[in-house]
């Protein structure tokens, strides 16, 4: 569990309050690592799927709507793929939830089982990927099957950034982020009393280092795949990893 509340605290608020303890946990400072560890992942994983897999967005799923559209216009590779990608996508969400809500109710902190679940599909995502390779045809059942799973991995990450991170900023969909920046940026630029400027100025140092990991990765994620192939997965799987034995670390000190 991320926090960096005393542990006195968290033991008595725990004890009058079964849930207490997830609440906390979502409540706690930002940590830092954590946001840009996860942004680097799923701009890594969400521009090799498109680059791998005839332009599939695994973690910006309504994406595949906009290239589902273009079909009527043009022939497009993966059509089966794109249709799976958003009830995929909520049964990962909605299972992911599922199975917080169960460590949960046993006064178990979720974040870590799901980092872990989350590296565990990225493993999948990476080993379909190369038992299918060389993909040339996007309607091939285990050409769904990669993109699918790739879908999975972002879902549990989505969950986990709406539940037990949800003090964190998005780390997965950053139009919104952007968009954030944009308007902290014009009142930051605009002035006013410092008592109004602080939380805004606080958000803004909060938002940027995903959005920079999430560009950071996609390049990355680019350059993974033509020089490594889906191999190149290792990358934010390890990365995913690393944060679930940090997270422990911080849980337990």
């Amino acid at each position: 569990m991320i926090t960096d509340v005393p542990r006195s605290l968290a033991s008595a608020a725990s004890a009058t309050n079964p849930s207490a303890k997830a609440a906390i946990s979502t409540s706690a400072p930002e940590p830092r690592l954590l946001t840009v560890g996860l942004g680097f992942t799923a701009g890594f994983v969400d521009t090799l799927a498109f680059v791998a897999l005839f332009s599939f967005f695994s973690a910006h799923v309504t994406g595949n709507f906009v290239v589902l559209g273009s079909a009527l216009g043009q022939p497009v590779h993966g059509l089966i793929a794109k249709l799976l990608a958003l009830p995929t996508f909520i049964v990962a969400v909605a299972a992911a939830r599922l199975y917080g809500r169960s460590l949960e109710r046993r006064e178990h902190s979720a974040a870590v089982p799901l980092l872990i679940l989350e590296a565990i599909f990225l493993m999948v995502f990476m080993a379909l990927g190369l038992f299918a390779a060389p993909i040339t045809n996007g309607d091939a059942p285990l050409a769904i099957l990669t993109a699918l799973s790739g879908t999975v991995a972002m879902g549990v990450q989505n969950a986990a950034s709406r539940t037990v991170f949800a003090s964190l900023s998005p780390t997965t969909v950053m139009t919104g982020n952007v968009t954030q920046l944009a308007i902290d940026a014009v009142d930051l630029i605009a002035g006013g009393p410092e008592a109004t400027l602080h939380p805004v100025r606080a958000r803004f140092k909060r938002f940027w280092p995903p959005v920079l990991a999430f560009a950071v990765g996609a390049t990355c994620g680019a350059l993974g795949y033509k020089f490594g192939g889906f191999a190149s997965l290792l990358v934010p799987t390890v990365l995913v990893v690393a944060l679930a034995i940090r997270t422990t670390a911080k849980a337990h000190p």
